[in-house]
């Protein structure tokens, strides 16, 4: 109950002080008392209050000390103060002070009740806030990232050096390995934590939006701008930008980027004012941005400027040991958000999830784990909750055909593999191309390349 809070009253006059006492503890509140300030600030630091009620005046001392001294010493408790002279330029002093309300003697029961309960209310928000506040660091916070293996230890006190510093980082590794939890990480992590955090799928973007999106346009720089657009970038202005599949930047947009990483500074699209921001920049890719430099696609300045900080998340394949504690905390979050009484993963089902490759990664044994615990109709996940090609645990076969040149003959695992995603999603290419960590436009291309297109034009027709 919100009577049941702790307050403490300070009034040098003892009549006033004893009978609002009284009336606050007949309903309900729990009372302590002081005349001076020094009695006040020893209570103070004794114990903590839900609220303080101090008079303006105590004898020759200043109730905005007792203000002071808990905006210095006791940041979260809230103070009233009550004065029998008010004036406008005496509230806006103790509001700029810090304290939450003015009263004014003589002051009517109501009046009071109602002022205690506001600030009592908003006390109780600022708490919440708070809490969920440090549920979201824990969500996604280092602590949400599971990983025992060496390499990702390694990783895990890279971040904790560079989390505070402003270098950039770039995150490599292949799709569904955990690149956009690791850079929300190093935010959380950061002294920027209650700043922005912004993410840009670079390659979502056609190439044409990717550099209003970023920088922002000015009305009537092109086609359809009728008004002006703050970009990501300044969004991002104090927090962090996050660029996801930086290597599908086009060459035109990398020579601005690389001005911001430089100088802070930039110009929106059809702009001449030059905007100045303080945004700490994390990019990551899937793709080995040292060839598309050697293949032109990708600036060399721009490459060692980015590859400051480097940190390469290994596949799931080659953090075998890490896979059971993946599973089971995947299969908590499931149980939490679908009320599912799963108890865990049979020692067989275990072993099929070690021995499977996971092209998909991190992602893919999520998706996997939901799947199986929403199917299961026991305690324990076995191998027949799982698809076909992780229960069999059997390896991906490549023909040994002489003649057979390595492009060619990765053909063939690649089919297999997108053909059995897409068979597990129902054919739907949206789901399929996430779970596999590509964009819909690749998986267009590969379907199309490997024969997979006039398939789905089959099913579609079913």
């Amino acid at each position: 109950m919100m009577n049941q809070a702790q307050l403490l009253l300070i009034d040098d006059d003892r009549h006033v002080l004893d009978s609002m006492g009284s009336w606050l503890r007949e309903i309900g509140y729990v009372v302590d008392q002081a005349s001076n300030l020094n009695q006040a600030i020893a209570l103070i630091d004794d114990r903590p209050y839900d609220l303080i009620l101090a008079d303006v005046r105590l004898g020759d001392e200043d109730g905005f000390d007792v203000l002071r001294h808990c905006h210095t010493h006791h940041p979260g408790t809230t103070v009233i103060m009550i004065t029998g002279y008010g004036t406008v330029e005496t509230g806006i002093e103790a509001l700029r002070a810090g304290a939450f309300d003015l009263l004014t003697k003589p002051l009517i029961d109501e009046e009071l009740e109602m002022a205690i309960q506001r600030a009592l209310s908003q006390q109780k928000v600022m708490q919440e806030n708070k809490q969920l506040k440090e549920q979201l660091d824990l969500r996604f916070g280092l602590e949400n990232i599971i990983g025992h293996d060496h390499r990702m230890l390694r990783i895990f006190d890279m971040v904790d050096s560079v989390a505070d510093t402003r270098a950039t980082v770039l995150i490599t590794g292949e799709s569904g390995t955990g690149k956009s939890l690791l850079a929300r990480a190093i935010h959380r992590r950061s002294n920027r934590r209650d700043q922005p955090f912004i993410e840009v799928a670079c390659g979502a973007l056609p190439e044409n939006l990717l550099e209003s999106e970023l920088f922002g346009h000015v009305a009537g720089s092109f086609t359809g701008a009728t008004g002006n657009k703050v970009g990501k970038f300044k969004a991002a202005d104090k927090g962090t930008i996050f660029l996801d599949e930086i290597g599908t930047a086009p060459l035109s947009m990398q020579v601005k980027l690389l001005r911001v990483l430089q100088e802070l500074q930039f110009e929106p699209v059809g702009g001449t004012e030059t905007e100045t921001v303080d945004t700490r920049v994390v990019l990551a890719t899937n793709e080995n941005l040292a060839n598309l430099v050697d293949r032109g696609e990708f600036r060399q300045d721009l490459f060692y400027r980015v590859n400051v900080i480097n940190l390469e998340l290994p596949p799931l394949r080659e953090r075998i040991s890490d896979i059971p504690r993946l599973a089971d905390h995947f299969l908590a979050e499931v149980c939490q958000d679908t009320g599912r009484r799963v108890q865990g993963f049979s020692s067989e089902a275990v072993a099929a999830l070690q021995r499977y490759k996971w092209p998909g990664n991190v992602r893919e044994l999520q998706n996997v784990v939901e799947r199986a615990v929403l199917l299961s109709k026991n305690e324990e996940i076995t191998p027949d909750d799982m698809p076909s090609s992780i229960a069999s645990g059997a390896p991906v076969s490549v023909s040994r055909s002489t003649g057979t040149s390595l492009k060619e003959a990765l053909e063939g695992p690649e089919r297999q593999i997108i053909r059995e995603v897409l068979e597990s999603n129902g054919w739907n290419r949206n789901e399929t191309a996430d779970q596999l960590g590509i964009n819909r436009t690749t998986l267009y291309k590969k379907m199309k390349k490997l024969g997979l297109e006039e398939m789905a034009g089959q099913r579609a027709g079913m």
